[in-house]
């Protein structure tokens, strides 16, 4: 634990939170960050190739690959639980993660988040909009058009265009987790926060957030599928005191 305050004690001394409150040794973590990394956040993945990198001996030769984790990022499964200590984390963000996880590993990891953040900390999520997904496909398939729900497939990235092949085709699939395995809205996902204890939840934007941490962490691209036209479902929930 001590490393992680370490690292979270790198944070920009300028970035504050609109009531004003340094940010120098608060704690902000993000996990399935991926090789989104930014300094200044504990970042987490639970890949397996991350774990296998992170070896001693056959880390460095598993690190020739296309895929490289920046020094930065830890291996943590949020679904077991991360090594941060309860009611501690000021921030916390998942982006693009949350729908990769069954409906039972979903809850496990909602729990978790709460666990480890202070009373008054944030939690902020993107996952990709059911709803909207759902109403842009009624909307194309009542025009007729045969490719509606090939493009609807393919934007919610379930189902699968070939059937994998091969033991290396498999294991590109096992540890990709491309797929996404239960799609979230916002009153399904409001519902959930709240069940879990979140208050003041909410929709929200891109860097509209109270407390300017979450700037260094979040990407606009991640807010939007611009290739389907529609926006991502984003919301912001409050542990209270």
């Amino acid at each position: 634990m001590q490393n992680a305050q370490e690292d979270s004690a790198t944070t920009n001394h300028e970035l504050t939170s609109s009531a004003g409150r340094d940010t120098s040794m608060s704690i902000y973590v993000q996990y399935g960050c991926g090789l989104s990394c930014p300094d200044g956040w504990i970042n987490f993945d639970a890949s397996p190739t991350l774990r296998l990198q992170r070896l001693p001996l056959i880390g460095s030769f598993l690190r020739r690959g296309s895929t490289i984790f920046p020094a930065n990022v830890r291996y943590g499964d949020i679904i077991k639980g991360l090594p941060i200590t309860n009611n501690s984390a000021h921030g916390v963000y998942a982006s693009h993660i949350l729908e990769h996880l069954s409906y039972t590993d979903f809850w496990h990891a909602l729990a978790n988040t709460y666990r480890i953040l202070r009373p008054g900390g944030l939690f902020r999520l993107v996952v990709p909009d059911l709803e909207a997904r759902a109403r842009k496909y009624l909307s194309e398939i009542s025009t007729g058009d045969a490719e509606a729900n090939s493009r609807f497939m393919r934007a919610s990235s379930i189902g699968a265009e070939t059937r994998l092949r091969g033991v290396r085709m498999m294991a590109q699939a096992a540890f990709g987790n491309t797929h996404h395995l239960w799609m979230w809205d916002e009153p399904s996902m409001a519902a959930a926060l709240r069940s879990t204890g979140f208050t003041n939840v909410r929709r929200c934007k891109f860097n509209d957030s109270s407390d300017k941490m979450f700037q260094l962490v979040e990407d606009h691209t991640r807010f939007r599928d611009e290739s389907y036209g529609i926006d991502e479902c984003a919301m912001e929930a409050l542990k209270s005191s």
